[in-house]
């Protein structure tokens, strides 16, 4: 790192990182298959989510937004055990041991993470008790704990147990005839330590209360139990206080939270009869996978902690005890309980632009020229609209869509639904493994057949990750094709938190280009020869490859940068390192995951790779490539892994329109100018946030691109 870069970072802030790489001697050539020359990926993913839990510190966002940030971690938190923590774990048991490009063993990873990931939790709870929750005090946002209540919240609260808790509790006692019940992955549950015989006799001593998963984690105290201000109490008290209730007649000695985390991957097979049969089986088993996480609170006896890990088969490298609620992801609801608009983002009105302002068809705009969004600055009713318009309008023949994250519920969906009523044809082609996303997807496919669309489920073993509409329109005699290509989900819920591109053209190649696509999604056959995108399986990762070259070709004229939220497959890598050794300048802009280990003398000094954290969820992917002055822009739904690569469907599709094409670049430029929202990734592992030089102005990316198309700030 050059020392004028230094000089606008301040350190500190990822403590756990990678051993500094050993630099070869001058003249000594490199071997790109080294371990020392690749991040471990789950390690990289945690430095990820430890971003995220610093904006929680960053005072230039609103409090309850710094609130739901580190909120943010603990989901991000949740889903890395249920997955890749839980992943590496089926590969021990089952002898499956597989070697990423680091070198580093599963075992050795888990051990790795646990300790990370403890460090990194132990500050999340010291940031939520000394930080936030003392700062919401100021504001005269309180948690009221059972050793504060007044005599009138107490019996508030007495009332609210027996009216709405007691009748939905299900305490179980243990002994032979009730054994350790199946808890639900990630749900809140008491063990209880008790004394005395129950009404058979029988002395249990223990007991576990699964808290409802129908009742809020979080209530709002009534005004007239209060003296001002807004007040709140947890579930989990409400449960300790009134635990003696739940057993009659015995002493609760002691009641302490804990909550266990499971793996909640699903495992299909590729030649499955009935995809979606398999898998509505699967999502039950989600709930209840091996245990690969226990947070407890941390009063909890230690007899009781070792009775915990041995009953769900865990060690003390998986027990996480916490100062506080073990379901810390429950405390998003803060937002909606408090009325505190001064404590939050102020909203938005995402910008249209002039050429689809006025009342004429989006059909008729399109036809004018190609239009780009970039969503949430820009609005997603342009979408919307267009589907709208389609179903309606009697010239439209047919419409085709992928979904991937939608909602049953969408407007999109119901626009899809009123072309089929229509008579159209109407084909959606429905991802029904979009994690996490499964039973939705499944309410989705049925509602959409009850209309009379016609749905398929893609292709088993590549999940259908791009994002294509195709309308076939009849316009003088002949039919005309409209295109909608973005990089992100049809969702316009994520629209408004996500950014990411949204591209409407009527380009003949690019059109036949998307109808060949949805040919080779729902019918069978040899690929078909595409003319403008890159697709994979088939194309995408080769002609990156083949671009890294080319500009690799140019030598110190060469450019590159490319934006994704991860970068972990290994030729792109190499290719990247062979550029930068050709002397091309590359920057990349990664939001999550990264393998490459930049600015490595010999290796990658050319390369710079920053991660942009902020107020949105980063998602655009773009590719650019200098190409000796005549720049090729591609915006993709694909990231920089192997998944996405080589093993799923998807687009990249180019922006040939000058305009187009240079206001992405200067979107890009944006995102490096970016002196305080971005975290630029070390040599050694760590990242560094920028900060701004003495005298210079602030520059936050997203603020600068929110005031450009919004005029807000």
């Amino acid at each position: 790192m050059t020392t004028e870069t230094a000089k606008n970072q301040t350190a500190g802030d990822d403590r756990s990182v990678p051993a500094p790489v050993d630099v070869p001697p001058v003249g000594e050539e490199i071997n790109l298959d080294a371990n020392e020359n690749y991040f471990n990926r789950e390690l990289s993913q945690l430095q990820f989510n430890y971003r995220v839990l610093k904006q929680a510190l960053d005072t230039t966002h609103p409090l309850i937004n710094r609130l739901i940030f580190c909120c943010i971690f603990s989901s991000n938190m949740d889903e890395f055990f249920e997955i890749r923590v839980a992943g590496l774990r089926q590969q021990m048991k089952y002898g499956r041991e597989t070697v990423g490009a680091d070198g580093m063993m599963p075992d050795q990873a888990l051990a790795e993470i646990s300790r990370v990931a403890h460090e990194y939790i132990r500050e999340q709870y010291d940031i939520l008790n000394n930080v936030l929750i003392p700062e919401m005090e100021e504001q005269n946002i309180h948690f009221v704990r059972r050793r504060e209540w007044t005599p009138e919240q107490a019996e508030w609260v007495r009332t609210y147990f027996e009216e709405e808790i007691l009748p939905v509790v299900s305490p179980i006692g243990l002994d032979p005839s009730h054994p350790f019940p199946r808890l639900v992955n990630k749900s809140l549950n008491f063990i209880v330590e008790l004394d005395g015989k129950d009404a058979f006799g029988r002395e249990t001593g223990m007991a576990i209360v699964p808290a409802p998963r129908s009742l809020p984690r979080l209530v709002r105290l009534p005004d007239d139990v209060c003296n001002g201000g807004e007040n709140l109490v947890f579930l989990s008290s409400m449960i300790h206080a009134h635990a003696d209730e739940l057993f009659p007649g015995m002493e609760v000695k002691g009641c302490y939270q804990f909550r266990l985390t499971r793996n909640a991957d699903l495992e299909l097979e590729d030649d499955l009869e009935d995809l979606a049969s398999a898998l509505r089986g699967e999502l039950l088993s989600r709930r209840f996978g091996d245990g690969v996480r226990l947070e407890v609170a941390d009063n909890c006896p230690e007899e009781l902690v070792q009775f915990l890990l041995k009953e769900f088969g865990l060690t003390e490298r998986d027990l996480y005890q916490v100062h506080g609620p073990v379901n810390l992801t429950r405390l998003m609801a803060v937002g909606g309980l408090v009325d505190r608009p001064d404590l939050t983002y102020s909203g938005f009105s995402p910008s249209i632009p002039k050429l689809i302002r006025s009342k004429e068809s989006m059909f008729d705009a399109i036809r004018k020229r190609p239009i780009l969004l970039l969503h949430p600055y820009e609005n997603f009713s342009p979408v919307v609209d267009l589907l709208r318009q389609a179903a309606k309008d009697p010239q439209v023949l047919a419409i085709r869509q992928t979904l991937y994250r939608t909602g049953a519920d969408s407007e999109i969906v119901e626009a899809l639904a009123d072309a089929a009523r229509r008579g159209k044809e109407v084909t959606a082609v429905i991802e029904l493994r979009a994690r996490f996303s499964e039973a939705e997807n499944l309410e989705l496919a049925s509602r959409l057949q009850e209309a009379g669309v016609i749905v398929v489920y893609g292709v088993v073993g590549y999940k259908t990750h791009a994002k294509m509409i195709l309308i076939v329109r009849r316009e003088e005699g002949r039919l005309r094709r409209y295109v909608h290509l973005g990089t992100g989900n049809y969702h316009a819920g994520n629209a408004r938190l996500y950014t990411d591109y949204s591209f409407m053209t009527c380009d003949e190649s690019i059109s036949d280009d998307v109808n060949k696509l949805f040919q080779q999604l729902t019918g069978m056959g040899k690929a078909l020869k595409i003319k403008k995108l890159f697709h994979a399986p088939f194309t995408l990762h080769a002609r990156l490859l083949s671009l890294i070259d080319r500009e690799a070709g140019f030598g110190e004229k060469g450019r590159i940068i490319l934006k994704f939220n991860a970068l972990t497959e290994i030729q792109l890598i190499k290719a990247l390192y062979r550029a930068s050794q050709a002397g091309v300048k590359i920057d990349l802009i990664i939001r999550g995951i990264c393998c490459l280990r930049p600015e490595v003398p010999g290796l990658s000094e050319n390369i710079r790779v920053r991660s942009i954290i902020g107020r949105f969820l980063e998602h655009t992917r773009v590719y650019y490539f200098g190409n000796n002055g005549r720049p090729d822009v591609y915006c993709s739904s694909a990231d920089g892994m192997e998944r996405n690569l080589l093993s799923r469907v998807e687009t990249a599709f180019p922006l040939d329109d000058p305009d187009l094409a240079a206001r992405v670049r200067e979107d890009l430029d944006t995102y490096l100018a970016d002196n305080c929202q971005s975290w630029v990734l070390q040599p050694d592992g760590s990242y560094i946030q920028n900060q701004p030089a003495e005298g210079e102005e602030r520059l936050a990316s997203q603020l600068v691109l929110l005031e450009r198309l919004t005029g807000k700030t």
